[in-house]
């Protein structure tokens, strides 16, 4: 395959890009086209990584209004809504909804998926549904899996035993919920033991860590401490923080050096944490999210997730990361020209870092060869007028093609 006079990254050259057996092979001003290949003229458009879901929940996904809808629309009332429906799981269920959720997500261009799934069920059947979905989708998608307490550690029964039995079974990661433990206490050994069991088994961790509005939630800086100690750091996430936003600056500064020692990952989630976030409070209200500008210009690693498609915790949600990306620009503030231009990389380059995908990531020589082609000269103008996603290619070869949208306008009317 050869892709001709395409902007990398918003870049102001022009190149063209030669795929050889699902790898970049070459990357230059001008390729001559050799007689068997497959010839992509982008005309100029931009080209960038694929996109990067670090954070949704396939497992919950496609459920929303069963067996009720979220009307309170309070985090809490989601979880004991889905811990209803988890009693009639089953694995054609996980497994359908799973796959549907993830062709969604393909069609907008998502080609890593993380997917929390909620391993406080004696059976584990969404999990063992889920790593059978790992292997069917990977010729498409990078499905990562993580081990999720949905109803705690220490505070469900034999929770532990659980996240064991997860980690044997081969998740890539192991999760917790501290803020929803019985006591603060019980979230810090909660987060202590699965930086033990991480360890032991060799996996990353990814935590929803403080997703409350409660100051005097304290998870992050347990989980930080362990990414620090145990030299784990980059494979640590610590995904919502939403607690952050109501964090004083005296606390904050004091925490910020310490999670620039730990050079963890944080995932925000701004569709789902500005619904769910704030409310219960009047006026002032906040917002819900972490201080995701501030991670940024501390150097930190921020990505953005969708988190959920129509459960129990949000009633939409359409697999589409521009949607998100969209929306967490606006509630972060982050809106200077330059930083929409670089924006992508909160739903590309930092969600790889977070699934610690680098190595095969990115539009480089000798890396595979996935990518997506807009139908736009640059990243500012393919979100602003939510230009089309022309190709999504993986491995060398076309997953998802679109064509351009035509539009008629007949003002001539009378």
């Amino acid at each position: 395959m050869l892709i001709q006079q395409v902007r990398i990254e918003n870049a102001e050259q022009l190149q063209d890009i030669l795929v050889e057996d699902g790898l970049i092979k070459a990357i230059a001003d001008h390729i001559d086209v050799p007689e068997t290949e497959t010839v992509i003229d982008a005309n100029g458009k931009v080209a960038i990584p694929p996109f990067v879901d670090p954070h949704v929940h396939l497992d919950s996904t496609m459920t929303a209004g069963d067996p009720e809808w979220n009307e309170s629309g309070t985090l809490f009332d989601g979880i004991r809504i889905w811990s209803e429906r988890k009693q009639k799981l089953s694995y054609e269920d996980v497994h359908d909804r799973a796959i549907a959720a993830l062709k969604l997500q393909a069609a907008h261009g998502l080609q890593f998926v993380r997917s929390h799934v909620d391993v406080t069920d004696p059976d584990l059947t969404a999990l063992k549904a889920l790593i059978d979905v790992r292997e069917e989708v990977a010729p498409w998608m990078t499905l990562q899996l993580v081990a999720f307490p949905q109803e705690g550690i220490l505070s469900f029964p034999n929770g532990k035993e659980l996240m064991e039995e997860a980690a044997k079974l081969g998740v890539d990661a192991l999760g917790a919920i501290p803020h929803f433990e019985f006591t603060r206490e019980y979230g810090s050994e909660s987060i202590r033991f699965v930086g033990d069991l991480a360890q032991k088994y060799g996996l990353m961790i990814d935590a929803h860590c403080d997703e409350i509005d409660d100051p005097a939630a304290r998870g992050l800086e347990t989980l930080a401490t362990v990414a620090y100690e145990t030299g784990l750091k980059e494979r640590v996430t610590a995904s919502h923080t939403t607690v952050m936003g109501a964090y004083n600056d005296a606390y904050m500064y004091k925490l910020m050096r310490l999670l620039q020692m730990a050079d963890l990952n944080f995932v925000s989630n701004p569709l789902i944490n500005m619904y769910l976030g704030g409310r219960f409070d009047t006026y002032p209200k906040r917002r819900g999210l972490t201080r995701v500008k501030e991670l940024d210009a501390a150097g930190l690693n921020v990505a953005f997730g969708e988190d959920d498609i129509k459960d129990p915790w949000y009633p939409m949600g359409n697999g589409n990361m521009v949607d998100v990306l969209h929306l967490g620009l606006h509630a972060t503030q982050i809106m200077g020209y330059s930083d929409i231009m670089q924006s992508y990389r909160f739903i590309t380059h930092n969600g790889a870092r977070v699934l610690q995908v680098q190595d095969a990531y990115g539009i480089e020589v000798g890396k595979p060869a996935n990518f997506l082609i807009f139908n736009a000269d640059n990243w500012f103008n393919a979100l602003n007028e939510r230009a089309e996603m022309l190709y999504s290619i993986r491995n060398g070869a076309v997953l998802i093609e679109n064509k351009p949208v035509q539009t008629l306008m007949h003002f001539d009317i009378n």
